[in-house]
C-alpha cells in the first residue's frame, strides 16, 4: 500500500513505479565524530602529514580525504580534502 494522503489505498501505476526510484546515494553512510569533523576543518586550510591524526584512515575509507605526495626528500605523504570532503564542509556552511 502506498501513502496518498487519503484513507483509500493507492493503485500502483507505471508512472508511480518510475517515480519511486531509490534516492541518490549520499557521501556519508554514518555520522562523523567531532574529531573527524575537526580534522576536516584543519584540512580545509592546508594539507597535513599523513600520520598527524588517527582519524585519517576512517576519513580515507569514507572518501573524504586523499593522500598526495609530500616532501620527496623526507619521504612523507600528506593528506588533503577530496571534493566529497569539501562538499561535507560546504553542507555545514564552512567550506570556501
Amino acid at each position: 500500500m502506498y501513502w496518498t494522503g487519503s484513507k483509500q489505498p493507492a493503485t500502483k501505476t507505471a508512472s508511480s513505479e518510475q517515480a519511486a526510484k531509490p534516492a541518490k546515494r549520499t557521501i556519508l553512510r554514518r555520522l562523523l565524530s567531532h574529531h573527524e569533523l575537526a580534522t576536516l576543518l584543519v584540512l580545509l586550510h592546508a594539507p597535513i602529514d599523513a600520520h598527524a591524526k588517527p582519524e585519517i584512515s576512517s576519513l580515507q575509507e569514507a572518501g573524504l580525504v586523499e593522500q598526495v605526495p609530500g616532501d620527496v626528500v623526507a619521504g612523507a605523504t600528506q593528506i588533503r580534502l577530496t571534493p566529497e570532503g569539501n562538499a561535507v564542509l560546504q553542507g555545514l556552511g564552512l567550506a570556501r
